[in-house]
């Protein structure tokens, strides 16, 4: 009996690395079939695939024959995914459980039970910090502000490297609460913040002095471009002359929406985004239309600006389309693939490293904005006074 569940343990560990790779083959060849072959092989000598049998084959053994509680199969597979995966070394790379994926699947597609709280870690400091909140939010109402640390969650204690728990402990079922322990300064505050549907709005435009829109997006989420859209559309109506995209506090989101927003500003066969994948191979993204919006355009930017925002600001700069203010951006400029798992979870794995349109390296560097600019006010300020002096 012992026999046959450790082997079911350990075939079915096995099993879902198998499949993970063959997925992420096809995948890519779904993705990239313009420009990458596969062939199917292993990714590791014989040696090392050994290894892993006998060591896995060996703790399993040894957990049913001493361990004197109850085992979870379900977890201690979990466990054993994400100590492989974390063991890669790289922030990026991470092994999602059914359930983790289903909140991040939800929270990508815009709504979500939670609080409304966009939170980013700080992997050098080991905090985890508020960004901002979501207008009319549970988190807004309760007080919570921009630059919170959050130290604990129903008094258990996360570091940065632990968000992904803390974001799975925050949300939670409707009606119900979540008390946050926020370091302000030098106060520490308990905070009770009830769960609520949230549906979040990513773009939002509105019109500014001198007939100056001003197109806001907090993230890229499924539908981006068409809300992007929707927004420019009424900002021109309205009589904008030209347009204001502040990308602030953005960390990134769905890379296809942020290319398809920049083909929106970028004349026809401008290039894009550049990336390579580990093999060196070199795929070149380039706009396939003619543009849309053809307007004097200023781009704001600060440290939080990341991932696809790094994208869509590199791509209108080196263009000629925008000139750029703020601040100097993160500087993620590699990609990740989300590949599903035959047990409902998944791998989100960095693919591909991104440069822009003249191949610019971004990752661990930045985009440097034309008129470097701290505040936020003044921000704004300078962003309107550049825009005014391309409208002349």
């Amino acid at each position: 009996m012992k026999e046959n569940k450790r082997q079911k343990i350990y075939r079915t560990i096995m099993l879902i690395v198998v499949v993970a790779t063959v997925t992420f083959i096809v995948t890519s060849i779904i993705n990239y079939q313009d420009s990458i072959k596969y062939v199917i092989s292993s990714k590791f000598n014989t040696n090392v695939n050994q290894k892993i049998d006998t060591a896995l084959s060996a703790i399993t053994e040894i957990i049913e024959d001493k361990y004197i509680g109850e085992i979870d199969e379900d977890k201690l597979i979990d466990g054993a995914l994400k100590g492989m995966v974390a063991s890669v070394g790289d922030i990026y790379t991470e092994y999602y459980t059914k359930d983790e994926l289903d909140q991040f699947t939800t929270s990508t597609l815009g709504n979500f039970v939670g609080i409304g709280v966009y939170m980013q870690a700080n992997f050098i400091t080991g905090n985890i910090t508020i960004l901002s909140t979501i207008p009319n939010s549970p988190a807004e109402e309760a007080g919570l502000r921009e630059g919170d640390l959050i130290i604990k969650a129903n008094d258990k204690e996360y570091k940065a490297e632990e968000i992904t728990e803390l974001s799975n402990d925050i949300k939670g079922e409707e009606g119900t609460k979540v008390k946050l322990t926020i370091k302000r300064a030098d106060e520490t505050l308990d905070i009770e913040v009830e769960r609520r549907q949230i549906h979040i709005n990513y773009v939002v435009g509105e019109m500014l002095e001198d007939n100056i829109g001003c197109i806001s997006i907090e993230t890229f989420d499924e539908d981006c471009e068409k809300d992007f859209i929707n927004e420019y559309e009424k900002l021109k109506n309205e009589g904008a002359k030209a347009l204001i995209i502040d990308l602030r506090n953005n960390g990134g989101g769905l890379v296809d929406e942020a290319i398809n927003i920049a083909e929106l500003m970028c004349n026809k066969n401008d290039v894009l985004l550049i990336s390579t994948d580990k093999d060196g191979n070199k795929k070149t993204t380039i706009s396939k239309k003619a543009p849309v919006i053809e307007m004097p355009i200023v781009v704001i930017v600060n440290e939080a600006s990341a991932s696809a925002t790094e994208i869509l600001a590199g791509a209108l700069k080196d263009n000629g389309k925008a000139e750029i203010v703020g601040e100097k951006t993160f500087g993620k400029g590699v990609i990740q693939e989300l590949i599903r798992l035959s047990n409902g979870g998944a791998l989100k794995v960095t693919s591909l490293e991104y440069f822009t349109p003249k191949e610019n390296k971004i990752n661990e560097i930045g985009i440097e904005p034309d008129y470097k600019v701290e505040g936020e006010e003044e921000q704004m300020k300078k962003a309107i006074e550049v825009i005014k002096e391309k409208m002349k």
